[in-house]
């Protein structure tokens, strides 16, 4: 049997907007426009599930790559952003501040927070519980920024840090063996990602 492959693609761009709860935020046009192109480079995805969080940004992406598999999409609610619901939408630059501080201080709740080790110990579970549940499938796995960041921090042996943060924003990946739990690809953006 050929050896699977699983990637998590983070979400694209979202239409951000302060009076919708951040996780019922959708994907942009732009970002719309990016899942788009990828599912139709993608082509045939009949081997591959995709696995998506709860948080409509996520669905959205995933609905649009698994359009071409033949199978529904597979909903994992503890794949979710870290829980930011204490303080909510932040603008850009006091969110920036918070991140870092997130990252900086893994074990603390920063301004009631979830924590960046207890996101980290749900999003490596949950990875790996559907890993262990389709053990002859390829995985594409549509989750969210900090979260990502932290299951590649684990996946590298590393220790938390926003150092290791996608670049640049949405719509990047990461190429990883869900057996070996190994980092087969650091972060690169969605246009370059294949299958095979």
């Amino acid at each position: 049997m050929a050896v699977r492959r699983a990637f998590y693609l983070t979400h694209p761009q979202v239409t951000m907007d302060p009076t919708v709860a951040v996780p019922d935020w959708g994907l942009n046009d732009h970002g719309r426009q990016r899942a788009e192109a990828c599912a139709a480079r993608l082509g045939d995805m009949s081997r591959t599930q995709v696995v998506t969080s709860a948080e409509r940004k996520a669905l959205e992406t995933g609905w649009i790559l698994a359009a071409g598999s033949g199978r529904a999409i597979k909903v994992c609610p503890d794949m979710h952003e870290n829980d930011r619901s204490a303080t909510g939408f932040l603008p850009k630059e006091e969110f920036e501040r918070t991140a870092d501080a997130f990252f900086a201080n893994p074990l603390v709740s920063v301004r009631g927070w979830e924590t960046a080790a207890s996101a980290q110990d749900r999003i490596c579970s949950a990875v790996r519980r559907v890993a262990s549940e389709l053990p002859d499938r390829d995985l594409l796995f549509v989750g969210h920024g900090a979260v990502g960041t932290l299951l590649y921090c684990d996946l590298a042996g590393e220790p938390i840090s926003r150092v290791f943060d996608q670049f640049g924003g949405g719509g990047k990946f990461l190429a990883f063996d869900p057996d070996q739990w190994t980092v087969e690809r650091g972060w690169a953006p969605m246009e370059a990602l294949t299958l095979r």
